[in-house]
């Protein structure tokens, strides 16, 4: 191996350079291999790892370069880019992403583009169509951003479908309902089915309802409107809406329940005021616990900010 360490010390009267540039000049190679270089620890830039060969480097900065001079570092593949998810983590059994509001997380009859679990597929085969398979383990409604898991292949996904049938990942939900809760906290319990328009409903015990449990704890209360943190125990199909709903406080936002009640002046948006902000769980293959979070939307603390003067 011819092994090279360089230190660079960009003048301080310099307006500076781009990285790949700086490193091209001081190497020599390729501008492929200079690529690669960013992907595999090359290039340090004032004590800490520079991975972007498009940084602009200031005057004054100093650059350590330690590479290989007879290695072709190759650029490591890039995630596919998608306006539907942001990537939180990624290994070879799964993949957790944040869902953006406005989509829905798999396609309905009329074969709706542009899923979540779509671009989570195109993402995992690199932008091709066909490839590796993507397990479907839970969703979130079209309207609510958050936190989704989504399995590599059939397998891991049952195991981790497993652990939510057994109640066991850890859910938790930041949403903004209509009007003041009675309590602090509290607990909503009841027996959703579906009726003849395919919304859920709570009915009574034997009635062909599943048992749906949701905790509550008020973050923040306004004039007509509160900021509550949900942890479901159970997750069926609109059940945090449902809920919050039949109490009278719906989701703002929500177009299919309480409608009336669920507008807003300081909600315009098209969307739920409801996000997955926090998912738990342990790996299906490791057994580590993973914990994820993701805060809600900036739409969130606008509504906060303007009905807190």
């Amino acid at each position: 191996m011819a092994r090279v360490v360089k230190e660079v010390l960009i003048p301080p009267n310099s307006p500076g350079i781009r990285a790949d540039l700086l490193v091209q000049q001081e190497t020599r190679l390729p501008r492929s291999v200079i690529r690669g270089m960013f992907d595999h620890d090359c290039v340090e830039i004032d004590g800490g790892p520079c991975d972007d060969p498009t940084v602009w480097i200031p005057g004054g900065a100093k650059v350590f370069l330690r590479y290989d001079s007879e290695t072709r570092y190759k650029e490591k593949p890039k995630s596919h880019k998608s306006r539907i998810f942001d990537l939180i983590f990624e290994d070879e059994h799964l993949i957790i992403v944040n869902k953006q509001a406005g989509y829905l997380t798999v396609p309905t009859n009329a074969r709706e583009k542009n899923t979540v679990v779509d671009a989570v597929r195109s993402h995992v085969n690199r932008g091709q169509s066909r490839g590796q398979p993507v397990a479907i383990v839970h969703r979130l409604d079209r309207d609510t951003s958050g936190l989704l898991v989504f399995a590599k292949n059939e397998r891991v996904g049952i195991k981790i479908k497993d652990q939510f049938a057994e109640r066991k990942p850890e859910r938790v939900y930041v949403a903004i309902v209509s009007g003041k809760l009675a309590q602090a906290s509290g607990t909503i319990q009841s027996y959703l089915a579906t009726d003849k328009d395919l919304n859920q409903r709570s009915v009574k015990a034997g009635e062909d309802g599943k048992l749906a449990i949701t905790h509550y704890t008020v973050v923040q209360s306004f004039k007509d409107a509160t900021l509550v943190r949900v942890t479901l125990e159970t997750g069926r199909r609109n059940q945090i809406r449902v809920h919050f709903a039949e109490q009278g406080n719906p989701i703002l936002g929500d177009q299919r329940y309480e409608v009336a009640d669920a507008r807003h002046r300081f909600w315009p948006h098209r969307r739920l005021a409801l996000h997955a902000e926090v998912l738990g769980f342990k790996h299906p293959v490791t057994g580590e616990s993973l914990r994820f979070r993701v805060p809600a939307p900036k739409e969130f603390d606008r509504f906060c900010a303007v009905n807190s003067i």
